[in-house]
C-alpha cells in the first residue's frame, strides 16, 4: 500500500473502533453565551412584573378566572386579569426547577431544566416537499407517521413534537386524535401534540393510557406533552387553548406554555420589549397552571418571532431571531425554569446553503445560551410553512456538531498531560498511535453521519454527489425498513376500534408501495 492509502486505512480503522455511544449525549449544560448583561436582565424582569401587575391579560376563561381571583389576582374594570408582583415571584420560586420528560421507551427519558440542552422538532407546517416530485404539497397523517419513524432513528433529535398539520383530517377532533396516533406509532421518543381544546385533550387520554399499559398509567409516566399557545399576543388569553391547558394539567401532562408574538406586529419591534412581553405572557400561563396543580410540569416557552419589517412576513432564519431566542433562554434561566425556545426556522425552501447557515447560527446561539429545549430545529423550511424528509437527516448532523460545541473543552490532568507531550516529542514524533489519542477519539470527537470529509479527488471519484442526495439515500434506507412495533397489535386494534384512525395498517408495514 502507498503511504496515503495506509493513512486512509488507519483512519478508517480508528473510526470503526469508535463506540456507538455518542460523545454528545442529551442534556449537556449550556449557558456560556449571554446576550443580556445582568443589569439588562433585571430591567427586562422589572417590565415583565409591571406588565403582569399594571396591565394584565384580557379574555381569561371563567373557570381560570375563578381560580386566579381565589388565589389573589384581580380583574380590573376593563376585564383584564392582573397578577400581583409578590404572587408572580412566589410562583416562580415554587415552580419545578427540573423534571423528567419521559420517552415512550424509558431509554429516551430526558432531564429538563438546569440549562441542560436538548434539541428536537416542532412546528405546524401545512405543506411538505414530496419526496419523489420535489414539489410542495399538502401534508398528511401518513407524512407525519413517516417523519416520526425517521426521527426515531436520528440520535441528535431528542424528542418528537408534531411538525406538520395533517390536512387529510376533516375535523379538529380527528386532527388531534390522528396526530397523537401517528406520533405514538412512529417513535419511542417523547412526543408533543398541539391540542385545539379541552375536548381533544380528554379524548386522547384512553389512547395514551393504552400505550402506557392501562388505565391511569400515562399519568404516572407522561410521555405526551400538550403544547398550549395559551395567549394571543399582545397580552390576551386564547380561550380554546386555555381550555386545553386546564384539561392537560388536570390529566398530569407536561405543558409547553407558548407565547408566539411576532416582533413588529403582535409584539414590540424593539427586541428587548418583545422578550419582556413574551416572558410576561408565558408567566401568566405558568401561574394559571399552578392554580390548577402546584406540581405541574410547566415548560417556559417564550417564542417571540421576527417580522421582516419591509413586508411583515415572518423571518425565522434572521439574526434577530437568533438573538431573541437566546435572550429568552437567558431570561428563563434567570427564573431557573425548564424552558423552550424556537431555532432552526430557516427562510429557505430547500435544505441548501442558506438553510444550513440560518439553522447553524440560530440553533448555536440558543444552545450556547443554555435553552433546555430547542424546538423546530430539525426539518423545517420556509419559515415553518414547509418541511422536507431529507432536511431531518441533514439537520441531525448539524445538531450533533452544535451540541459538540456546547460540550466544550475539557481541562483536566489528563488533557494537560506533560508526559504525553514529552514522550511523543522524544519518541515517535507524532500522536497517531498514542493511547491518549485512541481514548480521546472515543470521547472528544464527533463523526458526522452524512457530511463529507473525503478529499476532493475521492469525492469526485465516488460520483461528486452533494449532501442532499446522500441524505435522500439515508431517508430511503430508514423509511423502507423501520416500522416500529412498540405498540402491541391488540392495543392497536383496540385504539382503532375506539377512534377514527385515518392511517391504514397496510401503510404501516414494509412493502407498502410507498417506500
Amino acid at each position: 500500500m502507498t503511504d496515503t492509502a495506509t493513512r486512509r486505512a488507519g483512519r478508517r480503522n480508528r473510526i470503526d473502533a469508535a463506540p456507538t455511544a455518542s460523545p454528545v449525549p442529551a442534556g449537556m449544560v449550556g449557558g456560556r453565551y449571554r446576550p443580556l448583561t445582568d443589569g439588562e436582565v433585571l430591567q427586562v424582569h422589572d417590565l415583565v412584573l409591571r406588565l403582569l401587575e399594571d396591565l394584565g391579560l384580557s379574555q381569561v376563561t371563567p373557570t381560570l378566572e375563578a381560580r386566579a381571583v381565589a388565589a389573589g389576582c384581580r380583574v380590573d374594570g376593563a376585564g383584564r386579569l392582573r397578577f400581583p408582583r409578590a404572587l408572580v415571584e412566589d410562583v416562580i420560586a415554587r415552580s419545578r426547577r427540573s423534571f423528567v420528560l419521559h420517552g415512550i421507551d424509558p431509554i429516551h427519558d430526558l432531564e429538563i431544566g438546569g440549562r441542560r440542552v436538548h434539541t428536537g422538532t416542532g412546528g405546524a407546517a401545512p405543506t411538505i416537499m414530496d419526496f419523489e416530485t420535489g414539489l410542495y404539497r399538502e401534508s398528511t397523517v401518513a407524512d407525519l407517521y413517516d417523519i416520526a419513524r425517521l426521527v426515531d432513528r436520528l440520535d441528535n433529535i431528542h424528542w418528537f413534537h408534531r411538525s406538520i398539520v395533517a390536512r387529510d383530517a376533516t375535523t379538529i377532533l380527528d386532527l388531534d386524535i390522528n396526530t397523537t396516533y401517528a406520533c405514538l406509532s412512529g417513535t419511542t421518543k417523547s412526543i408533543a401534540v398541539s391540542y385545539t381544546d379541552g375536548a381533544s385533550v380528554r379524548a386522547v387520554q384512553p389512547m395514551l393510557d393504552a400505550v402506557a399499559g392501562g388505565e391511569g398509567r400515562h399519568r404516572t409516566r407522561p410521555f405526551c406533552t400538550a403544547v398550549c399557545c395559551h395567549v394571543v399576543p399582545p397580552m390576551r388569553f386564547a380561550t380554546e387553548s386555555c381550555d386545553a391547558l386546564e384539561a392537560a394539567v388536570l390529566a398530569g401532562m407536561p405543558i409547553l406554555l407558548v407565547s408566539a408574538g411576532q416582533a413588529g406586529a403582535t409584539a414590540p419591534a424593539a427586541l428587548a420589549g418583545a422578550v419582556a412581553q413574551a416572558c410576561a405572557e408565558v408567566l401568566a400561563g405558568l401561574i394559571l397552571c399552578h392554580f390548577i396543580d402546584p406540581e405541574c410540569r410547566g415548560i417556559f416557552a417564550a417564542w417571540p418571532f421576527v417580522s421582516d419589517l419591509r413586508t411583515g412576513a415572518m423571518s425565522g432564519g434572521s439574526g434577530e431571531q437568533a438573538l431573541l431566542s437566546a435572550a429568552c433562554a437567558q431570561m428563563a434561566n434567570f427564573y431557573d425554569l425548564p424552558n423552550s425556545v424556537p431555532a432552526g426556522m430557516t427562510d429557505s425552501k430547500l435544505p441548501d446553503a442558506q438553510s444550513g447557515g440560518e439553522k447553524g447560527y440560530t440553533v448555536s446561539l440558543a444552545a450556547q445560551a443554555g435553552a433546555t429545549m430547542i424546538h423546530e430545529c430539525a426539518g423545517m423550511q420556509g419559515s415553518l410553512m414547509g418541511t422536507t424528509f431529507e432536511g431531518y437527516v441533514i439537520d441531525n448532523d448539524l445538531l450533533g456538531a452544535i451540541l459538540r460545541t456546547v460540550k466544550g473543552i475539557e481541562v483536566s490532568e489528563d488533557t494537560l498531560n506533560f508526559e504525553v507531550i514529552r514522550d511523543t516529542v522524544t519518541g515517535a514524533g507524532h500522536y497517531l498511535g498514542h493511547a491518549q489519542t485512541f481514548a480521546r477519539m472515543k470521547t472528544d470527537y464527533l463523526y458526522p453521519e452524512i457530511a463529507d470529509r473525503r478529499s476532493i479527488s475521492e469525492w469526485q471519484d465516488a460520483g461528486a454527489r452533494d449532501l442532499r442526495h446522500v441524505a435522500r439515500d439515508r431517508v430511503r434506507r430508514i423509511l423502507s425498513g423501520h416500522y416500529p412495533r412498540h405498540i402491541d397489535g391488540s392495543v392497536d386494534a383496540a385504539i382503532r376500534a375506539g377512534y377514527n384512525i385515518i392511517l391504514s395498517r397496510d401503510r404501516m408495514q414494509a412493502g407498502n408501495g410507498v417506500w
